[in-house]
């Protein structure tokens, strides 16, 4: 039906996008940057609708694929891991923490995470062990990829090899 095929369109468009962050990450993991402020609201969108990661204000090189900032410097509570709220601890890991949320910001079409709370509420919620609910644009199979990049430290990754974007995205589809 033309509804069912719709939909579909919508949602390869919405992937596609999700794609196109995952590569852009996968490019500055490969060239040992941190991003440390992945978020919708950095990511810019061609007229051929394709996504280029931007914003690269608190980006930093590392040699070691980790960063600690000073403390008091500002982030963004809601697309942060435990380890960055906690310790101020960035890796490569904790931007996919953030790509996690950059594609729950896709598939729930542009709304912010956790909206109705405050940072200090995100804080305990994280703590907690509580995520981001499954958007309904986002099917089971997509919903999971999300929820994995959420896992805590150290088990939240099941990958130890450098190009954890991209191995990541394979596991996708």
């Amino acid at each position: 039906s033309r509804h069912l095929n719709q939909t579909y369109i919508y949602r390869k468009y919405l992937t596609d996008f999700s794609s196109d962050v995952c590569e852009g990450m996968e490019y500055l993991e490969a060239h040992s940057f941190i991003h440390r402020d992945l978020a919708a609201r950095n990511c810019l969108v061609n007229e051929n609708n394709v996504v280029k990661v931007s914003d690269f204000g608190m980006t930093r090189y590392v040699l070691d694929n980790q960063y600690t900032s000073s403390s008091g410097a500002k982030f963004p509570v809601k697309w942060s891991p435990p380890e960055v709220l906690h310790y101020s601890k960035y890796s490569s890991k904790s931007d996919v923490w953030s790509f996690g949320v950059v594609m729950w910001e896709i598939f729930s079409e542009g709304r912010t995470p956790f909206e109705s709370r405050s940072n200090l509420e995100v804080v305990n919620d994280i703590t907690r062990g509580i995520r981001l609910y499954r958007p309904h644009r986002a099917s089971q199979p997509l919903y999971a990829i999300m929820y994995r990049c959420w896992h805590e430290v150290p088990t939240r990754f099941i990958l130890t090899e450098r190009k954890w974007f991209r191995k990541r995205w394979v596991l996708v589809f």
